[in-house]
């Protein structure tokens, strides 16, 4: 580990709007804060809105700027990354704005029952050859439906079309409802104010003459959701 990072990790440890539970904290057990980041953090009845795979934070902070009625949570296990987003979350003064250091594995130990409104996925891994760790398949899927309510949606911007793909064909397989989807965001007829946020990588993507891919969806009009048959 780099000086730097070895820095951030310590800095980190400091501020008030990080938590960092150890593993056997959460593993096979839920952890204390499950049902309760409305009392104990923000201190309000907002709606709780998180985001998977936060990287850096830059969407998390995005959306707490934007959204001052909302209590937001970045969620991620690269401590070095969450430093960033905390950072400035705290030199602007955004107490809706949280972070979460833990495996995506594990997130069922942090939420209770119909406690999230909405989740974001930004530009998750693809994961080409590993379906099952993708944060969208019926893997994943399963566990936000343990806590997002059941009127909440699932928000995901991806440049892969073969995740977007992949994540559409599941939907449908599960007759999941689809609010909004589009293979080409920047050049649809979505302009909300959410939407434009674009991370440090998105706006890579979109130097190299990628498209944004978009879909919008709720995760409860079943049951379990299963994966596809390959050929679907």
């Amino acid at each position: 580990m780099t000086k730097r990072k070895r820095e951030r990790f310590a800095e980190t440890a400091t501020f008030n709007n990080v938590l960092q539970p150890d593993f056997n904290d959460v593993f096979g057990k839920e952890h204390p804060i499950k049902g309760k980041w409305r009392d104990v953090y923000f201190k309000n009845d907002s709606p709780l809105v998180v985001e998977l795979g936060c990287g850096k934070g830059e969407y998390t902070v995005g959306l707490a700027r934007k959204n001052r009625h909302k209590n937001y949570i970045g969620i991620d296990i690269k401590g070095a990354r969450i430093w960033r987003g905390a950072r400035t979350a705290l030199d602007e003064n955004l107490s809706n704005a949280m972070f979460l250091r833990t495996r995506i594995e594990f997130i069922g130990s942090f939420f209770d029952k119909d406690e999230v409104d909405e989740i974001w996925l930004t530009f998750p891994d693809p994961q080409p050859k590993k379906k099952r760790k993708r944060l969208s398949s019926s893997r994943f899927l399963n566990q936000y439906k343990s806590f997002l309510k059941p009127e909440g949606f699932l928000h995901m911007k991806t440049d892969s079309q073969l995740l977007y793909q992949y994540t559409i064909n599941l939907a449908v397989h599960n007759n999941l409802s689809i609010d909004i989807a589009t293979e080409d965001l920047y050049h649809s007829e979505l302009h909300s104010d959410e939407l434009q946020i674009q991370t440090f990588y998105e706006k890579g993507f979109l130097e190299k003459g990628l498209r944004i891919n978009y879909m919008k969806f709720k995760l409860s009009d079943c049951e379990i959701i299963n994966e596809p048959p390959e050929d679907e």
